[in-house]
């Protein structure tokens, strides 16, 4: 095998008490994708912090061709041939897709003529086999696209080694393998590509090696043909985990908790029809564009329906706001958590408390700090959120103990209802099966649970009834016991029709 591009030796990096890195080695080679696995909170992204130059080690080394380098920053990396491109595209909206891919060239005090840099931007995205128009604004690409414009940057600048972190999160089907073939062609050109995602379907269709991490700690690297899921998994929370995909049994009751009738909002969805149990799971399926985001800010009131009737244990309900929902017993637990669930900045202790502090309230209207911690520290117990105090800002938390932390707060506030907007995107294998666990709890206690995934083998493994949503209208409900992901697909594509049989 020739020399590595990349290798750390024995890399350490703290954060005071916390060991975010402890004595990491890793080699990275040409002409290979390296998958790089391991929970929320194992040391992914300090480590990708650490290759970019945004952290320096602790201790250990880092060598590059052999040598040693000191990796001062973003700038030193990029001339060193590292890059990296996230979850979250970091595009320029009003710059066309040229002027996006040569932006770190005019940082640099480089001037391209526009034909040259059109032509060269024309000659990057055909090389990673896209085809769109370099002179269009980049606000107007796909995620896919946009990612593709971020890959095109790093190939302007001669990049040898690319850190790709969870690239797929938030695209369909169709273009996340897009972007793994992207990957996969960029391999073969000779750059090291580094591949970091929960889907672990994914690593062994692009991965040459994986690398576990856990707790800081390099735990094992291996050809991926000598690797298992169950096994990787093992490695990854150091214990063994029964598949959370399994189908649990069903704890619905013939109560109903809240039922939709022709729900309605003007060229968003229209006739949107179900029925919700207490003790059951509902799970919502579709692709891309469905809707289904869009149906659950309805019943929670941040975008009020224009039509149709809501009805809450029986009784009509008309939700204008939040405020409305919540005091109707319904809780939306949002996909996006760091916009819209949590706020960052914030400790753990005041995120939980937020969206019930009259709960924490005292005589003269005082927040009780005691009562607040006391029920922060109990929930931090109960739903295992891994963090040594409930007084550390919300953001420093990994992805699953920050999911975990807005599910505390919703269920803090006791609801009857409870939606899950994709609960488990961008969160590893074990901080899933937890999630699974406590909406299963969560209905089992009489709950009712309306889940939206984009994850069918979760959809199956979760729903008791499966409603499954096309361009703002529903396409049917199915019976999860005889569902399947081809079913589920048939309806989300138009490509059958179906009669709710509910």
């Amino acid at each position: 095998m020739a020399q590595p591009i990349v290798q750390l030796e024995a890399v350490s990096k703290s954060f005071g008490m916390t060991h975010a890195l402890s004595d990491m080695s890793l080699d990275l080679f040409p002409g290979e994708v390296h998958a790089l696995v391991g929970e929320n909170g194992a040391g992914k992204s300090t480590l990708i912090k650490t290759l970019t130059g945004l952290y320096q080690p602790g201790s250990g080394r880092i060598r590059v061709d052999g040598q040693p380098r000191v990796i001062s920053g973003p700038q030193a990396a990029r001339a060193l041939g590292i890059a990296a491109i996230y979850q979250e595209p970091m595009v320029f909206p009003d710059l066309d897709v040229a002027e996006n891919i040569f932006i770190s060239a005019a940082d640099e005090g480089l001037i391209l003529r526009p034909a040259h840099q059109r032509r060269r931007a024309r000659d990057l995205i055909a090389r990673i086999g896209m085809a769109f128009d370099v002179d269009q604004v980049a606000s107007g690409l796909t995620l896919a696209e946009q990612q593709a414009v971020e890959i095109a940057r790093a190939l302007s600048q001669d990049v040898r080694v690319l850190i790709m972190d969870e690239p797929t999160a938030s695209l369909s089907a169709h273009e996340a393998a897009q972007l793994r073939r992207i990957a996969r062609t960029l391999a073969e050109s000779g750059v090291a590509v580094v591949y970091i995602s929960h889907r672990l379907e994914e690593i062994f269709e692009i991965a040459d090696r994986v690398t576990v991490i856990r707790d800081g700690s390099h735990i094992s690297t291996r050809p991926v043909a000598e690797v298992t899921s169950e096994g990787m998994i093992a490695e990854m929370v150091g214990r063994a985990v029964g598949n959370y995909l399994d189908k649990a049994a069903s704890t619905a009751t013939a109560d109903i908790a809240l039922q939709a009738e022709r729900l309605t909002r003007d060229g968003v969805f229209e006739d949107i029809s179900f029925t919700l149990h207490r003790g059951e799971v509902l799970c919502m399926a579709g692709l891309v564009g469905a809707r289904r985001t869009d149906v659950a800010l309805a019943l929670f009131g941040v975008s009020p329906a224009t039509g149709g009737t809501i009805r809450v244990a029986g009784r009509p309900m008309r939700i204008p706001d939040p405020a409305a929902a919540m005091a109707a017993g319904i809780a939306y637990v949002s996909e996006d958590r760091r916009k819209l669930g949590l706020a960052m900045p914030m400790p753990i202790r005041a995120n939980i408390s937020v969206a019930t502090l009259g709960k924490f309230l005292g005589r003269w209207g005082l927040l009780n700090r005691d009562r607040e911690r006391a029920t922060a520290e109990a929930f931090r117990k109960r739903l295992n959120i891994r963090t040594p105090d409930v007084e550390v800002p919300v953001g420093t938390l990994s992805g699953g103990n920050q999911q975990k932390v807005m599910l505390a707060k919703w269920l803090n506030m006791e609801p009857a209802i409870l939606i899950f907007d994709e609960p488990t995107r961008g969160i590893d294998v074990g901080a899933k099966a937890e999630v699974h666990d406590l909406i299963r709890a969560f209905a089992a206690a009489g709950g009712a649970a309306l889940v939206i995934s984009s994850d069918l083998p979760e959809v199956l493994a979760l729903g008791d009834r499966i409603l499954v949503m096309r361009e703002g209208q529903q396409m049917g409900v199915l019976d999860a016991a005889g569902a399947s992901q081809e079913r589920v697909m048939q309806l989300a594509t138009g490509q059958a029709t179906l009669q709710e049989a509910s």
